[in-house]
């Protein structure tokens, strides 16, 4: 497909191949550049990026024309912060931080698709392998999209299949189309860093920590047992009472208690209740649960949805029919006690 790319395109799809090959018609090392003047620059707007990922800015990103710098230096300082903003995430190893990044970049780069022409859309799409032209996706494809995207109507069993293909209608085209970019950036994620460069950029993966520790705080406050849903409650009422628990229950609550802000050793020490307990096993679980170990992939809770079907679901209250997901069950009640509005 033939497509006239102007240079401020570059800062708005700054993962294109294009983009990466105009930052390297400098052939500058990353070193040299981190510090040169502009690579100070870089720096601070790329700790600035996964700071806006982290508080959601994406919804709000203004796709004007002044919003998007056209001169060579500015183009630069924006692809060039995009590179550094995945660095840095790599460098902090914390899955979490990995995952608000690429949510952030594929919204702010569909924002950037929905104001441009239908060339360039169909082209952009077309380097995360994304087709307008297909009305239907293989199953295999379809789960790897949509494997993240949490409404119902998203799950297979409520798709139409037809000779293992998945049907989509033309307005879902858009929003398959934005989580498609989210998952291959997400797939090209961390990223192999040398040790001495991480611990060159430490200051700023430290900050970026500190603003991550600060939005779980807002987002969830310190952790509440008393306002767990009552699936999760009786899951650890079994733990404490020495029961085993199913592996669908324990990596329920595992990842529920990660979601939630625990940390790998309160998460172990809860399990050290359990008559089979295996500091070895459990921490290999918990771990590959939070994406610290194995493939690096940070699990969600079970929706409340997945949790009847896996038989979790026991004694819901009247606060389990205005929620479809126990975190948000959790956030709910922890609002409720601090006097915020729900």
């Amino acid at each position: 497909m033939r497509v006239s790319l102007e240079t401020r395109d570059f800062a708005k799809y700054p993962f294109l191949k294009e983009s990466q090959q105009f930052m390297l018609q400098n052939h500058e090392s990353v070193d040299t550049f981190l510090q040169s003047s502009a690579g100070k620059v870089a720096i601070r707007y790329a700790v600035e990026r996964v700071q806006r990922a982290l508080s959601h800015a994406a919804q709000a990103i203004d796709t004007g024309s002044s919003s998007v710098p056209s001169d060579n230096l500015g183009v630069r300082l924006e692809v060039s912060s995009y590179a550094l903003a995945r660095v840095l995430v790599s460098c902090g190893k914390e899955r979490a931080l990995i995952d608000r990044l690429t949510r952030y970049e594929a919204q702010r780069a569909f924002a950037f698709l929905e104001a441009d022409d239908e060339t360039k859309r169909e082209y952009v799409a077309a380097q995360v392998g994304f087709s307008f032209e297909e009305s239907s996706l293989p199953v295999t494809r379809y789960v790897e999209i949509t494997a993240g995207m949490k409404e119902e109507r998203w799950r297979l069993v409520n798709r139409e299949v037809i000779e293992g293909r998945v049907k989509i209608e033309p307005l879902e085209a858009e929003e398959l189309l934005k989580e498609q970019i989210r998952v291959t950036l997400l797939s090209q994620l961390p990223l192999d860093v040398p040790w001495s460069l991480c611990e060159e950029l430490a200051p700023y993966v430290s900050r970026i920590q500190e603003t991550f520790q600060q939005k779980m705080l807002e987002d969830f406050g310190e952790v509440d047992e008393s306002c767990f849903p009552p699936c999760m409650q009786a899951i650890v009422s079994a733990l404490s009472g020495g029961l085993n628990i199913t592996h669908s229950g324990r990596f329920a609550l595992t990842a529920f208690l990660h979601n939630i802000g625990m940390d790998s050793t309160q998460i172990i020490t809860l399990y050290c209740r359990a008559p089979d307990f295996d500091i070895s096993k459990t921490q290999y679980q918990v771990e590959h649960i939070s994406g610290r170990g194995g493939t690096g992939t940070e699990y969600t809770a079970p929706s409340c949805a997945a949790m009847r079907t896996l038989g979790l679901c026991v004694s819901p209250d009247a606060s389990c029919e205005r929620v479809n997901h126990p975190l948000n069950y959790y956030r709910s009640r922890k609002k409720g006690k601090s006097g915020k509005p729900n």
